[in-house]
């Protein structure tokens, strides 16, 4: 199931017609795709990203041409690496390293997805990235030359590209077998809920009470505090002055914004002023209102 349809499925659940989600995850993997709803779809910018982390099956003995478990096999070998080897490979490929992804990921080249192109029977060079690897952690070796690992590392990571560079530093082909995003930026899998779990809460109305705030992403982030005799301006939208804990803010660097301990958005410094970035007032203020 792609990102894409999973909004269309939150989007008929909720009702709400504005809905996004963060950090896309290819149709053949699965877990954590956090999805925005109403005005959260304003902070897609500020969520803290940067970090996933993914559980894998690496799978000796085979390449294929999408790195993956669908893909065709272009290559095989019998070179099965033992515990040592595969060790020693994933210390190597640990830190930041250069990937190039398969013609089957979503990089656009000339605004076009490579995987489109592919299907076409198109192709082109695919651009190297330099991506960030935190981690890889072997879990466990598994039937057919498999082993589980999971993988902490920054955003833009391909892990069947890293799959398939595991394969080459053991010197025996490898593909992703299987994926599982376990956590994506603040949000993990463990706090997450299935669309099934989404659909029965739906049909019971309690779905909106196990929606998290919009904040639950930005801790990342410094607070600011606003007095109460400036309410009206927080309320309008009107710029605010500096106040505690914001005089040391860098010029455009974006905070927090919170009256009577609610959150009300982003803004930003310009200056001695706040500018609001992303207004986001709370439910009950709009029920006052």
């Amino acid at each position: 199931m792609s990102s894409a349809a999973v909004v269309a499925v939150m989007r008929r659940l909720t009702g709400v017609k504005r809905i996004g989600h963060a950090g896309t995850l290819d149709p053949e993997a699965a877990g954590v795709l956090p999805v925005m709803t109403g005005k959260a779809t304003r902070l897609f910018d500020y969520l803290a990203d940067k970090e996933k982390e993914y559980i894998a099956v690496c799978a000796f003995g085979s390449s294929t041409d999408t790195q993956d478990a669908t893909g065709t096999v272009i290559e095989t070998g019998d070179n099965y690496p033992d515990r040592d080897t595969f060790l020693e490979a994933a210390r190597k490929l640990t830190g930041e390293i250069i990937q190039i992804p398969s013609m089957y990921s979503a990089i656009k080249v000339g605004g076009k997805p490579l995987y489109l192109r592919a299907r076409h029977g198109e192709t082109v060079d695919v651009p190297e990235r330099k991506v960030r690897i935190d981690s890889i952690e072997l879990l466990s070796e598994q039937e057919d030359h498999g082993f589980e690992i999971r993988v902490r590392c920054g955003r833009g990571t391909y892990i069947r590209t890293l799959c398939e560079d595991l394969g080459k530093a053991c010197g025996c082909p490898a593909h992703m077998r299987s994926l599982i995003r376990t956590r994506s930026g603040a949000f993990s899998i463990e706090n997450a809920i299935s669309l099934e779990e989404a659909r029965e809460l739906a049909e019971t109305g309690t779905l909106e009470k196990h929606l998290l705030p919009p904040d639950y992403a930005l801790a990342h982030m410094k607070r600011a505090d606003i007095p109460a005799r400036l309410k009206k301006p927080v309320v309008n939208g009107a710029k605010l002055p500096l106040v505690s804990g914001t005089d040391d803010l860098e010029e455009d660097e974006p905070v927090r914004i919170y009256l009577e301990d609610c959150f009300w958005g982003i803004a930003a410094r310009r200056g001695n002023e706040l500018i609001w970035r992303a207004l986001i007032a709370p439910e009950e203020a709009e029920e006052t209102n």
